[in-house]
């Protein structure tokens, strides 16, 4: 029985249908749902300047992804909690996956192939590789 699910959630135009995916799904009523984002670690950032400004506000890209999480949030009828990390994706979604015993992964996919693919790489792929536990990819329609 499926008790524990982790949801990565990367804010693209493929997490709703992550979180469709979830809704569908026939749930006990002790499961429970641990929503989470991963915020990438990105070295080029450490680059900068600290008299300049930086291309991207870190603290309001983490209090919107943290608000968009809540509605989310909101609207399912499981016991739910909130997970916001910065790492590497696939190890920090298999981390949590770990620390919170998940029975199953709920991941979007981009739908990437061919050389983007190779050079993006992609993290559903890696999950599903090094998971400990079952893995729902969701694929963009």
């Amino acid at each position: 029985m499926v008790k524990t699910i982790l949801v990565a959630l990367d804010g693209s135009e493929i997490a709703p249908r992550v979180m469709e995916t979830l809704d569908d799904l026939v749930l006990s009523a002790d499961s429970k749902a641990i929503l989470c984002h991963v915020f990438p670690t990105n070295d080029s950032e450490m680059e900068l300047p600290a008299d300049r400004p930086h291309p991207e506000s870190t603290t309001y890209s983490y209090f919107q992804m943290e608000k968009q999480l809540q509605s989310y949030q909101e609207q399912l009828s499981v016991t739910t909690e909130l997970e916001l990390v910065t790492g590497d994706p696939a190890e920090e979604i298999i981390r949590l996956a770990n620390i919170h015993k998940a029975d199953l992964i709920i991941i979007g996919s981009r739908g990437l192939t061919g050389m983007k693919r190779i050079v993006l790489g992609s993290v559903s792929n890696q999950v599903v590789e090094e998971s400990g536990c079952s893995v729902l990819v969701v694929k963009p329609k």
